[in-house]
């Protein structure tokens, strides 16, 4: 260990170093350990994606504007999932079916 001081108020003031960076990296590791526990809770409770979404106008009186698979990527902003059911009587009242993931093909409605 000749890399090391050879004087005694050297070698404190390097353990008073050392011992404080050691304090800095535990609370770095503990605010990381918060915050990975913190986001495994999030994913946790995150509600499961809906199987179906109906893309909505610019005006919430409007019609919805297209229905998509719950995985579609061309889905817009304004979306909101719905049941088997209501995406259904959507397209049964005429609301488009998206012809990237064509809902109506995986609903079972044929054209």
């Amino acid at each position: 260990m000749n890399d090391l001081p050879p004087d005694l108020p050297r070698l404190r003031t390097l353990e008073t170093w050392l011992v404080y960076s050691l304090g800095r990296v535990r609370e770095r590791i503990a605010e990381v350990e918060r915050r990975q526990a913190e986001q495994q809770r999030g994913e946790q409770a995150r509600p499961p994606a809906p199987d179906w979404v109906l893309e909505l106008g610019l005006n919430r009186d409007a019609l919805p504007v297209a229905l998509h698979a719950g995985v579609c990527h061309m889905a817009g902003q304004r979306q909101r999932g719905v049941p088997r059911e209501v995406a259904l009587r959507a397209l049964a009242e005429g609301v488009l079916a998206c012809s990237h993931c064509r809902p109506d093909t995986e609903l079972g409605i044929l054209d």
